[in-house]
């Protein structure tokens, strides 16, 4: 029987020392890879690896370990992520990326920032599957990204996990007070709830067109993302999983208050559902 084909992946990836955290997120993802089968690689789209005008795509074989950040604990900057990289695998992805009709090119000397390690240190430790990861614009919006995702919707079926690692809501000056007191448990506020809401009912109906629009039609979306670049990797992930894709909210959580902790799956419309 053909293997069914792996589900994308949104992943909200927390603030930097969430792999060392001791919050529900962090628990919950150190327990995901039980729940889907093993990828033979996997590509990430960060919202920290930002590139305007075109997309990159990470080709050193051997990345290193990026702590791009400050202000945390010693122990985080001695975190390493040693999976290697793929440079096959990205010159595929960027070359089927100019043909769908992307400015795209491999990158090599580019590592893992946090928003590829962090996660995948709580999901695959061992780091020993290959991990190529894919920038998102600051200056393209959400079809863009849907587009992009798109052009990678056969890599599940060939045994490929695309992640887009951001965060449902991102808010970093609302976020910062507590931060800086070390209060990750907090109330949500309401102008967090609304937003989240109306995102996980558009997502589980499917309704694409209004989450591409979700900065004209969601309530306060400028309040949780006064700049997008974390929620673009949702679209990738959506994307991703190609037209008619089933989405299941995974993992629901808060950090610090106002950082949404949401995580999501996207099934291609053919794949088998969860729990089957």
């Amino acid at each position: 029987m053909t293997q069914s084909a792996l589900p994308a992946l949104f992943i909200s990836h927390g603030s930097p020392d969430t792999v060392i955290a001791d919050t529900e997120a962090a628990h919950w993802m150190r327990g995901l890879a039980a729940d889907i089968p093993r990828p033979r690689a996997i590509v990430v789209a960060s919202a920290h690896f930002e590139v305007s005008g075109g997309v990159a795509v990470s080709a050193d074989p051997s990345p290193e370990t990026i702590h791009d950040f400050g202000g945390f604990a010693p122990e985080l900057y001695q975190i390493e992520y040693p999976a290697p990289g793929e440079p096959e695998l990205a010159r595929r992805i960027a070359d089927d990326l100019v043909a769908a009709g992307f400015a795209a090119r491999p990158l090599e000397k580019r590592g893992f920032d946090h928003g590829v390690w962090a996660p995948l240190k709580l999901i695959y430790p061992e780091a020993d599957i290959p991990v190529v990861s894919l920038s998102v614009d600051p200056n393209k919006g959400p079809d863009h990204h849907y587009r992009l995702g798109e052009a990678l919707a056969g890599l599940g079926r060939e045994g490929v996990l695309v992640i887009g690692s951001g965060s449902f809501t991102h808010n970093l000056g609302a976020a910062f007070p507590a931060l800086r007191a070390g209060k990750r448990k907090l109330d949500v506020p309401e102008w967090v709830t609304g937003f989240t809401e109306w995102m996980d009912s558009r997502l589980a109906e499917g309704k694409v067109d209004a989450l591409l629009d979700y900065r004209k039609q969601a309530p306060f979306a400028v309040e949780n993302h006064p700049t997008d670049e974390h929620l673009l990797p949702l679209y990738v992930a959506m994307g991703a999983a190609g037209e008619g894709f089933a989405a299941a909210r995974m993992h629901e959580s808060s950090d610090f208050g106002v950082l949404a902790m949401s995580m999501w799956r996207f099934d291609p419309a053919m794949a088998e559902a969860p729990g089957a």
